[in-house]
């Protein structure tokens, strides 16, 4: 149950939110600069989830497993004045070629803790004990939030329903304080 100071700055937080979706995915980033037509449900779950709950998606890309092009997409996040939240959906995981936290983690101002120990306690209810492979990172930059997530539709649909939709408008009215 939300207390009364959380509803009073969920009222003055924005309403509406711009995002960015960047999907790491070496393979279907591979697939898409060959020209074929790539399916990515995570991606398009996540567009749909953002809209339907009332917010607009800036951009979204589809960029490999790779530390430098994930800079390079949370910079162009980062500098759009359209851009409130940045969702990197992929490449969270354990093995070597998984980065994406290593490379957003020195980029962020603070980290939200709770959000990957929510996820994983969450998820840990609909998977069972595969989930201490799961990471998931949150945090404030620039007065921007930024979330790392995993690439699965279930792990998308969780993060966004259940915490990333919403807290964001809240995150962000926090972080953009004076």
């Amino acid at each position: 149950m939300e207390s009364n100071t959380t509803k009073m700055h969920k009222k003055h937080a924005p309403k509406t939110l711009g995002f960015a979706v960047i999907v790491v995915s070496t393979s279907r980033y591979e697939k898409a600069k060959t020209g074929k037509i790539v399916e990515d449900p995570s991606g398009d779950l996540a567009v749909s989830l953002i809209e339907k709950a009332g917010h607009k998606v800036i951009f979204k890309s589809i960029i490999p497993d790779s530390q430098a092009m994930i800079r390079t997409e949370l910079r162009k996040a980062m500098l759009s004045k359209e851009v409130d939240v940045i969702v990197f959906c992929g490449g969270t995981g354990v093995s070597p070629s998984d980065v994406t936290i290593e490379t957003i983690e020195p980029f962020l101002e603070k980290t939200l803790p709770g959000f990957g120990e929510l996820f994983r306690w969450l998820s840990y209810q609909e998977t069972g004990s595969a989930v201490i492979l799961s990471r998931a990172l949150g945090g404030i930059t620039e007065g921007k939030a930024v979330f790392c997530i995993p690439g699965s539709p279930q792990a998308v649909r969780l993060c966004f329903e259940k915490l990333i939709l919403p807290e964001a408008s809240h995150i962000v009215k926090h972080a953009r304080e004076r």
